[in-house]
């Protein structure tokens, strides 16, 4: 299972570099070539929404099957692994939070990027007819 979240911090971890690059200001000549390619990633990135949903409900499922270790009647190791088991479980699903987040903002952020570069042509195509 390690595996799985392991291509998810990666997968999120490229998104994120992605947007990062998009929104620094002073790369205006490279910017093209950026939104380039970030839209041709954001179609085989999509496939994180449904491993993300997938890895969603493999928490979900731990968590209703996992035993329960309430008062004395467990020992402190198996205490110890169940809070160890808990703070996994949210860890994980901040990272697919992050990771879903990622790609909206990504998938928003190209589209405005190209609906900018769309206007500022059109903004000099009118001073051009003038």
């Amino acid at each position: 299972m390690a595996l799985e979240w392991v291509v998810l911090a990666y997968a999120a971890g490229a998104e994120a570099i992605m947007l990062l690059l998009l929104t620094l200001p002073g790369l205006d000549r490279i910017r093209k070539g950026l939104v380039a390619v970030t839209r041709n990633a954001l179609k085989p990135l999509l496939s994180v929404v449904p491993f993300c949903l997938f890895l969603l409900m493999d928490i979900y499922w731990k968590y209703e099957t996992r035993p329960s270790c309430e008062g004395h009647s467990c020992t402190p190791t198996e205490f110890l692994r169940h809070q160890k088991s808990i703070m996994k479980s949210q860890r994980n699903a901040l990272l697919i939070a992050a990771a879903l987040i990622f790609y909206w903002l990504l998938f928003s952020v190209t589209n405005l990027v190209l609906r900018l570069e769309q206007l500022k042509a059109r903004v000099e195509k009118l001073k051009n007819e003038d």
